[in-house]
């Protein structure tokens, strides 16, 4: 019995993400009267931008350290890559161009965290506020013909050939799932790997472990630390990427607003530690499902939009609660027991 119990705890302890993720998924299938195949993939699609920010996200708090710039710089990457699009008319450097211009952006705050040694909150609250104002004001100083006609809004041209090619991957699916769902799938699979598998994702939670006994054991943590922020830019970047896809243009005010508590929250229900060093990468993905489902709840009981955050705001207190108290509880409960024994 008591190995039974040993084994439950440690599955509890190791995946109640997936646990988590049941519980909420059931709830909305009785919420919408019953779910389709088509309904269900869907939940790949709504996650997958916010999901792959809260990937390099999840890298970031597993090292101890946080980025509050990533919604930002999601609307900043997305704007200047739908920029690019227009100007160059070609998908390939889009792409390429998302990807360097968001890990340059993670650059930036990795080494002011990193090398410069300065608070990781304090860094990323400033380049959040500058990354979304450039963003905005590029947006309204630029010609019109690169920005797509509009002074308020980055929209790519439909009159380029490389649109219906973006927009169509973007809102596809391949064997009946969508297609942004299969690369949050892929990255999901390459950052667990990173995670648990190579040197550099030990190195991760050495740093986010024990920082003084990392650099004992010879890991140059200001590197890993500029590093790991720069590979969270490059997630961003992807995801900006695939949120010009699916909608077709970017608007610099709204898009990724709010994306930074949106990740931090996917992380904390897929399981990582907010101090560091603890938590499967795994969770992350139903970490982010679990928040587009509870979105799909509320729009199937007909809740005031107005109060989403409020409930999501709520389940991720919840969840940062059980993380923090539910190890002390657990010691205490162990320490009745060996003082009954």
């Amino acid at each position: 019995m008591k190995n039974v119990q040993k084994t439950l705890s440690r599955l509890w302890s190791g995946y109640s993400f997936i646990v988590i993720f049941a519980v909420i998924f059931i709830f909305y299938w009785f919420a919408s009267s019953g779910l389709t195949w088509g309904g269900t993939t869907n939940i790949l699609r709504h996650s997958a931008v916010i999901g792959l920010i809260a990937l390099g996200e999840g890298l970031v708090i597993i090292t101890g350290e946080i980025d509050l710039s990533v919604g930002s710089m999601m609307a900043f990457v997305a704007g200047f890559s739908v920029v690019v699009f227009n100007a160059t008319q070609s998908t390939v450097l889009t792409l390429l161009f998302a990807l360097i211009c968001g890990g340059l952006c993670g650059l930036l705050n990795g080494v002011l965290v990193g090398v410069a040694k300065m608070p990781s909150f304090i860094v990323t609250l400033a380049t959040m506020l500058i990354y979304r104002s450039l963003a905005q004001y590029f947006c309204q100083q630029m010609d019109t013909a690169l920005t797509g006609g509009g002074n308020s809004l980055f929209k790519m041209s439909r009159e380029i050939g490389g649109y219906d090619l973006l927009y169509g991957f973007g809102n596809g699916k391949l064997l009946t799932v969508p297609n942004v769902g299969w690369v949050l799938l892929v990255f999901t699979v390459g950052c667990v790997y990173l995670a648990t598998s190579t040197k550099f994702g030990k190195k991760l939670y050495a740093i986010g472990s024990n920082e003084k006994a990392a650099r004992l054991a010879g890991i140059h943590v200001p590197l890993n630390r500029t590093v790991v922020f720069a590979l969270c830019g490059v997630m961003v970047g992807l995801g900006s990427f695939l949120w010009i896809c699916m909608n077709g243009s970017a608007d610099p005010a709204t898009s990724g607003s709010s994306y930074e508590m949106y990740a931090i929250a996917a992380v904390v229900l897929g399981g990582i530690s907010m101090s560091g060093g603890k938590g499967r990468t795994v969770g992350i993905l139903f970490g982010a499902m679990s928040y587009t489902i509870i979105d799909k709840i509320i729009v199937a009981l007909k809740m005031d939009s107005l109060i989403n955050d409020t409930i999501k705001g709520v389940i991720l207190i919840v969840a940062i609660l059980v993380q923090t108290a539910g190890p002390e509880i657990k010691a205490k409960v162990q320490g009745l027991r060996k003082a009954k024994a």
